[in-house]
């Protein structure tokens, strides 16, 4: 028994010698404990708030009416005269983002033997095309667009444009 006590005399001298200098360093007056702290500024007051740098603003919205607006890309070319010129498949843009002319699948039967031309965007009419069905005019005639060259990627476009309605674009060095 006296063991047992004289182990627990022992623990309870080790706790209060660990914990008097930290208690004593605690109740230190102000003047001493301040006077070894180095010296710190007021935390700076923010009138504005803070947003993280990744943060992006809100998008924009914009609501198109279903009556106002329709895609292109599948859609048929007719001529003025009612002749089947092909399909739009593709929209060339230019750097800035701007229209410039459309690729159509031309000539060919079921894909075979057909090719890819391009007309200038101002030689093509949207009046009615309500749903798929309806087709986009295109103010060039069968034979003007047989004789136009093939469109490939990655190579000079040669653009066939209505009775002068296409400007060149300007070659950047």
């Amino acid at each position: 028994m006296r063991a047992i006590g004289a182990l627990i005399l022992s623990v309870a001298i080790m706790v209060a010698l660990t914990v008097a200098p930290s208690r004593a360093a605690e109740d230190q007056p102000a003047g001493q404990n301040e006077a070894n702290a180095p010296p710190t500024a007021p935390p700076p007051v923010s009138t504005v708030p803070v947003t993280p740098k990744d943060a992006a603003p809100p998008p924009s919205v914009t609501i198109i009416g279903a009556s106002e607006a329709h895609g292109v890309l599948g859609r048929d070319v007719r001529s003025a005269a009612g002749e089947d010129m092909g399909r739009i498949v593709d929209v060339i843009v230019d750097r800035t983002g701007h229209v410039r002319a459309a690729a159509i699948d031309f000539g060919g039967f079921l894909g075979v033997g057909s090719r890819k031309i391009v007309v200038d965007w101002n030689a093509l009419r949207f009046g009615k095309i309500a749903n798929k069905k309806d087709s986009i005019t295109l103010e060039l005639t069968k034979a003007q667009v047989a004789a136009a060259p093939e469109y490939k990627e990655d190579t000079p476009i040669v653009v066939l444009g209505a009775s002068g309605s296409l400007q060149p674009l300007q070659a950047i060095q």
